[in-house]
């Protein structure tokens, strides 16, 4: 049975501010973060917009009622959980009308929740066949005003439905997975932005995509030249190119070279967007069908990797046709109409958080789901009806 994302759908903030801006405000040379880390825009998400919101623009962008309908597992990856009891998929109940018969709940394993939705997913499916799984990658990349990784941030949520005879990838069955207790990157509860070890981490992470490269490769007697592109997570775009570095040596100058324009590709939306976490494979995946020369029933390598720490590597090929499937202008269209805001309105916008008892004034929501007030402590969210 062919099993994978049968769609896909994308939300990021309408506002963005410019990275050279960003740079000249906290008086470092530009290059060093359009180059050096490889970053070009980062979204900023309002007030009054987190996961849960996020993840409802994107799945609605995919949804229809006939396939509502055979949606029996609703799985939300996320390390920016807005509840530590009540999972942000169970709000999409409602937001998106689904059906009451389903499983619904959040997985956190930093940014390799999305990953393991994806795989559980696919197990599902194998199970119930004819059935449909809707798992989205929802997340708010912050870290604070004037830090190390603030220009690392970012905002957006990825949604995928996973069904059998996919329109998009299938998912085949080969993947190789490493879990180790590392110190890298942390949020604690009583904290609304990250801890990180900012070297360190980058370090294991190059270490888990090696090892888990190598383990791949000879578990299933596989010739690096027979894969077509490599997909990787990319919380800032220089770190996957990091990785990809790693193997140059392991192909011909001619493949490594086509590997790397193909890298490229997969990184022109993360360059404009900023880091998704748990969505930054996805985004990347999403990048390189839009932009790049792919050929049918091409063969992909997907690296996935959440700090603290757990790596998987799998594959997955490409389904002719699969451009049918994807709202490319629509994609491409929310991108290019989004607004530029300066520093000093993004450190506004940052600094603001509705508390309880605050109600959001309608006429500043810009999106279709909000966050519409906090009563009790309890978030409630609304829709619009465009």
């Amino acid at each position: 049975m062919s099993i994978g994302i049968d769609k896909l759908g994308f939300y990021t903030p309408k506002n963005y501010i410019d990275i050279v801006e960003l740079a000249e405000a906290r008086d470092v040379e530009p290059g060093k973060f359009t180059i050096g880390i490889g970053q070009d825009k980062q979204a900023v998400p309002n007030p009054y917009e987190d996961v849960v919101t996020m993840a409802a623009e994107a799945a609605n962008q995919i949804l229809t009622e006939d396939n509502k309908k055979d949606i029996e597992l609703v799985i939300v990856g996320t390390e920016s959980s807005i509840d530590e009891s009540k999972s942000s998929s169970a709000f999409l109940m409602d937001l998106l009308d689904l059906p009451n018969e389903v499983r619904a709940f959040e997985i956190k394993q930093a940014c390799y929740g999305a990953t393991a939705g994806l795989q559980m997913a696919k197990d599902f499916i194998a199970t119930h066949p004819g059935k449909k799984a809707l798992v989205i990658a929802s997340d708010i990349a912050k870290y604070g005003i004037k830090t190390a990784g603030e220009v690392t941030q970012g905002a957006g949520a990825i949604a995928m439905l996973v069904s059998d005879n996919p329109q998009i990838v299938e998912l085949e069955d080969r993947s190789v997975y490493l879990t180790k207790n590392v110190g890298d990157f942390w949020r604690p509860t009583f904290s609304k932005t990250a801890f990180a070890r900012g070297k360190y981490s980058n370090e294991i992470y190059m270490d888990f995509f090696k090892t888990l490269f190598d383990n791949y490769n000879q578990k299933f007697d596989q010739d690096v030249e027979n894969i077509d592109t490599l997909l990787f997570h990319i919380p800032y775009t220089k770190m996957g190119r990091k990785a990809l570095n790693t193997i140059e040596s392991d192909v011909s100058e001619e493949k490594f070279n086509d590997l790397v324009e193909r890298y490229q590709k997969s990184i022109e939306i993360s360059r404009s967007v900023g880091n998704l976490y748990t969505g930054s494979l996805y985004l990347g995946l999403l990048s390189y069908l839009i932009n790049g020369d792919v050929k049918d029933n091409e063969s992909l390598m997907m690296f996935s990797y959440g700090s603290g720490a757990v790596g998987e590597i799998y594959s997955a090929k490409v389904v002719p046709g699969f451009e049918k499937a994807i709202d490319i202008e629509g994609i491409k269209n929310m991108l290019d109409s989004r607004k530029k805001i300066s520093i000093s309105e993004y450190e506004t916008i940052f600094n603001t958080e509705y508390k309880n008892d605050d109600v959001v004034n309608i006429d500043t929501v810009e999106g279709e789901f909000y966050l519409s007030e906090i009563t009790e402590n309890e978030r409630l969210y609304s829709r619009i009806s465009k």
